[in-house]
């Protein structure tokens, strides 16, 4: 078995790949987001009436904020044309809380992920993360602070395909610093967190899509951050993997206290969270706490499993084989 010493050399190529491609790859999706999610469905003016926006809720949890907007603003200038992605949002979040982030594209709701997630910056008002106002950082500042503070999921699982899944979460941990040992048994404390000890030498390609985002999970887990950003974790997943996503995060938020902001189009997923955010034109229209709130673990009971699913498929594609064959014959 190699040291870990005689290890850190590949480590260290990882980390390179996983910057020069993968970290740059999310950044660059991010921001395209921005810009064609920040733009007007129309050029309408933006209507006062449209939907009133109610008074910001009271946290379930007696938490400290964690995340605090102050009066933010976000204007792109794309030339002779500029874009107001945000106009004048105020959020308070509080640790231990899960809130769902909503809204049609154009509504502001990705601008403000960027924002939160300090890969954007306001062009006017503050960001107070945990206390620090992170507004007039540099981005080199910013890159300490989502190393530190931040844990991201996204969408598309941007794993490194030739990598075990062990490796791939260990990687934030290089930039973070730790040594070999440390970042060997965070990684796997984070794959066991969301259930995939066992799976921890396996290549993304061996892996489903829901074990693939749930490495993508435990890369976020590993450095320990205050709040988790989540940016449509289940767009690519079926309902019942979706659940079991779901379910992870529930758990992580209500047994071990972690801050989840999410975003997501779809209101059943947002019906997991606690509380929700309704953005429309660049502004946040609802502020609600969720009174019905979908618990994963009862969800998963009612629906059918992998192998059940699939024998029921087969036997519906037999039963259609059947009257194709019975048509063809009249």
């Amino acid at each position: 078995m190699a040291s870990p010493r005689t290890k850190q050399p590949r480590k260290r190529k990882l980390a390179a790949r996983w910057a020069g491609r993968e970290g740059l790859s999310e950044d660059r999706a991010v921001s395209s987001q921005v810009l064609a999610q920040s733009y007007p469905s129309n050029n309408l003016p933006m209507a006062e009436q449209t939907i009133p926006a109610t008074e910001p809720t009271q946290a379930a949890a007696d938490g400290q904020p964690v995340i605090r907007l102050e009066n933010v603003h976000k204007t792109y200038d794309l030339g002779e044309i500029q874009v107001q992605a945000l106009r004048g949002i105020s959020i308070t979040v509080r640790e231990g809380e899960f809130v769902a982030v909503m809204g049609p594209s154009g509504s502001g709701k990705s601008t403000v992920m960027n924002i939160l997630g300090c890969l954007d910056r306001p062009t006017r008002g503050h960001y107070y993360l945990d206390g620090v106002d992170v507004s007039g950082m540099t981005k080199t500042e910013l890159a300490r602070i989502r190393n530190r503070k931040l844990g991201f999921v996204f969408q598309q699982f941007n794993l490194l395909s030739r990598t075990s899944a062990l490796e791939n979460v260990e990687l934030p941990t290089v930039y973070a610093g730790l040594n070999p040992e440390e970042r060997t048994n965070r990684a796997m404390e984070s794959l066991t967190r969301v259930g995939l000890a066992d799976r921890a030498g396996h290549h993304p390609s061996q892996l489903s899509g829901g074990q693939q985002q749930r490495v993508a999970i435990a890369r976020a887990l590993v450095n320990r951050p205050a709040i988790l950003l989540a940016d449509e974790p289940t767009g690519n997943l079926d309902s019942r993997t979706s659940v079991e996503i779901m379910h992870i995060l529930q758990t992580l938020n209500d047994e071990q206290g972690l801050t989840i902001v999410l975003v997501t189009h779809e209101q059943d997923i947002a019906q997991y969270a606690k509380r929700t955010l309704e953005f429309r034109d660049g502004k946040l229209r609802r502020d609600n706490i969720i009174r019905d709130r979908f618990v994963a673990r009862e969800v998963l009971q009612t629906l059918p499993t992998a192998e059940e699913q699939a024998a029921e498929d087969a036997e519906e594609n037999a039963r259609q084989e059947k009257l194709a064959g019975g048509d063809g014959a009249g």
